[in-house]
């Protein structure tokens, strides 16, 4: 299993650069872990796309389905104190925004410690190098 970052999630909903990258990534192996936040972070990028004008209510509404049947399948690490208190040190080492510290934290509790040998899949640069910094191995 990886850990998927909303941001390599969302090209799987909407098309995007990414979404063949993000498919690959997927077909490699379909199990997915990520965070409890991770569909309000999709809802919100879908939304913020629809408002820009950049995907037009049909596409939205079927983007947001297409998240809930992903979401159905894929394993969540849920709001504990661990990942809490692990975002918060995550926050004072890398420059993240409170979002990707909780999602990189989630990972490092998936990984139960063992980074190294952890697979985290981001589109997210900021996100990506300080995943590499942790000692994940950062894909897709």
């Amino acid at each position: 299993m990886r850990y998927w970052d909303a941001s390599a999630l969302v090209p799987l909903l909407v098309h995007e650069p990414r979404t063949a990258d993000a498919r690959a990534a997927l077909a490699k192996d379909a199990g997915i872990v990520t965070w409890w936040g991770t569909r309000i972070e999709c809802t919100s990028a879908i939304a913020r796309l629809e408002r820009a004008g950049a995907l037009r209510h049909p596409e939205a509404t079927q983007a947001i389905e297409i998240l809930r049947t992903l979401a159905t399948g894929w394993n969540e690490i849920l709001p504990t104190d661990v990942v809490r208190e692990t975002a918060c040190r995550l926050l004072r080492v890398h420059p993240l925004r409170a979002a990707d510290a909780l999602q990189l934290a989630a990972a490092t509790i998936m990984a139960e410690g063992r980074t190294s040998e952890a697979r985290f899949v981001a589109f997210d640069d900021r996100l990506r190098e300080a995943a590499a910094r942790e000692n994940f191995i950062v894909g897709p």
